[in-house]
């Protein structure tokens, strides 16, 4: 599924008259949120991602439909079950008017790899990378991995004697703190680059007109503004001030919606939110302190019954998300109809099985969640605290900015958390399976936060990952999920609505369900 958007002519004749040509080709872009870094390699968000690849380009890329295509690789072969070899587009040049080489794909493969990368886990499979001649590189995998190519579709290019040259080949680290001079500047070889960067105020971008690729868009600008307010944000776009922002409010659609030069395009999303369990031996913020009662599966099987679905799904979130058992989307690999199946919303059932598990009066927990990370983050993890409280489980809201809750996160400084995933950029469950179910052992379980693992689940997720044969490969994962699905490993709860609003200067914009925002389809009016 995709949305683009164009706008009639009459609407634009009379937008172009208030605007003035002056502004025509500048996208103001309003956020919820900052970005983590400009280094692509410093934080595993979907939304960084996203931004940065205006400035940074990898091997290869998606096309609208999800399709592999070309980018800085022009083609590939497997020469071995193990060995891809890319050949090299020639004529590409840096932001810095360096040209690009094999050597800067060997640089980058290597520090994106590295122990110390936070996006290690996003190549499973890779081993190692070496340069063949200056415009052809083998990547080599520890094992025949069906999903290689999927997983460069985000590993972005680097210039090798630029990362020299600023004492950058090692990676940095948003999460840890851990900064370096790609932390503030940029240097790729996309279709625009950075003017300025100013941390929590605004960055510009600035069309790179010596891009290697034939243009979509007709911008000379993006200004990208983070408005973590929301009524800030709507009053923006209705003022102008702002002409696009990928995180309209929901409770704010119909206005938006009545406005006569705001455009709303409203979906739902690849992302899944889901509530994790702290599952080491002992909780961080409970009153039960000799053992951890999330363990048991009762509990966490009350605690899933003491949900109301409906409830967050019509009151939070304005009936525009899609309610959920799965743990990921239906267009997901994976996937199956049966996984769909919730537990019961039965807050007498979940007493029960509460005062089985031995706890009668209930406990407490702490309940860490985000308030600028995943739409209407905060109001769901309320609600879910007021729930949980009706069969006596008092959790202790701990809410704040993204960039102080993932370190905790990150820390296992929880007893039960909020997330979502959206399985990118591979499009396919092992995306989940490696990174946040299995256990943490080398690049796989980096974003395994639960202190949880399960060898013989391992066993089969590895197995998984090593199955080239498609089909086979998709019931292997499909028994995985199920297996998680039945145990209550998580409780899934929504696939995310995606809500964008554009200004009636903006033309064109292509939506599509990983909710990624590709400024360089945009053309303006």
């Amino acid at each position: 599924m995709k949305t683009l958007l164009k706008w009639t002519a009459g609407a634009v004749i009379a937008l172009s008259a208030m605007t003035g040509a002056s502004a025509a080709n500048t996208l103001k872009w309003g956020a919820a949120r900052d970005l983590d870094s400009l280094d692509p390699y410093s934080y595993g968000s979907t939304f960084n991602l996203a931004f940065l690849n205006h400035v940074y380009e990898a091997l290869i890329r998606y096309d609208d439909k999800f399709n592999i295509t070309p980018a800085l690789a022009e083609s590939w072969e497997s020469t071995s079950p193990t060995v891809l070899r890319f050949h090299l587009r020639k004529g590409v040049k840096f932001h810095n008017g360096a040209p690009f080489s094999a050597d800067d794909v060997v640089a980058s493969m290597t520090r994106v790899s590295d122990d110390a990368s936070p996006l290690k886990g996003n190549l499973p499979a890779f081993k190692a990378v070496r340069k063949v001649d200056d415009y052809t590189v083998d990547i080599e995998m520890t094992h025949p991995y069906p999903l290689m190519l999927n997983d460069l579709t985000n590993i972005f290019i680097f210039n090798r004697q630029w990362l020299v040259d600023n004492n950058s080949l090692k990676p940095t680290d948003a999460a840890k703190k851990i900064e370096g001079y790609a932390t503030h500047n940029a240097n790729g070889t996309g279709p625009f680059k950075v003017e300025s960067y100013r941390p929590d105020t605004r960055t510009v971008l600035v069309v790179n007109p010596g891009w290697w690729d034939k243009p979509r868009h007709n911008l000379d600008r993006i200004e990208f503004t983070p408005i973590a307010s929301a009524p800030t944000r709507v009053a923006a776009l209705l003022s102008g001030d702002i002409n696009f922002t990928e995180n309209a409010p929901l409770q704010d659609l119909d206005r938006l919606r009545a406005a006569t030069n705001v455009k709303v395009l409203a979906s739902t999303e690849l992302r899944t939110l889901y509530f994790g369990f702290n599952l080491g031996d002992k909780l961080v913020g409970s009153n039960i302190t000799d053992k951890n009662p999330l363990k048991d599966l009762r509990v966490r099987q009350a605690l899933y019954m003491a949900l109301s679905p409906e409830l967050i799904q019509k009151r939070v979130m304005r009936g525009l998300s899609r309610t959920t058992g799965a743990l990921v989307a239906p267009s997901i690999p994976g996937y199956e109809p049966k996984q769909e199946e919730r537990l019961p919303f039965d807050a007498a059932r979940a007493k029960k099985l509460l005062a089985e598990a031995g706890y009668p009066d209930g406990f407490t927990v702490s309940l860490l969640c985000s308030n600028d990370m995943f739409v209407n983050e905060e109001e769901i993890c309320q609600a879910a605290a007021s729930m949980w409280a009706r069969i006596g489980v008092k959790a202790s809201l701990a809410s704040g900015p993204r960039s102080l809750q993932n370190p905790k996160r990150s820390r296992g400084e929880f007893d039960i958390t909020i997330h979502g995933w959206a399985n990118e950029p591979q499009i396919d469950a092992l995306s989940i399976l490696l990174q946040v179910m299995h256990s943490r052992s080398g690049p796989a379980g980096v974003f395994n936060w639960g202190q949880w693992g399960d060898p013989a689940l391992d066993a089969r997720i590895d197995a998984a990952a090593a199955e080239m044969d498609r089909p086979k490969r998709v019931q292997m994962m499909a028994g995985v999920l199920q297996t998680l699905h039945d145990d209550v490993r998580f409780v899934p709860l929504h696939q995310q609505p995606m809500a964008w609003a554009v200004g009636q200067n903006v033309g064109e914009v292509l939506q599509m369900p990983d909710n990624k925002a590709r400024l360089w389809t945009v053309r303006m009016q």
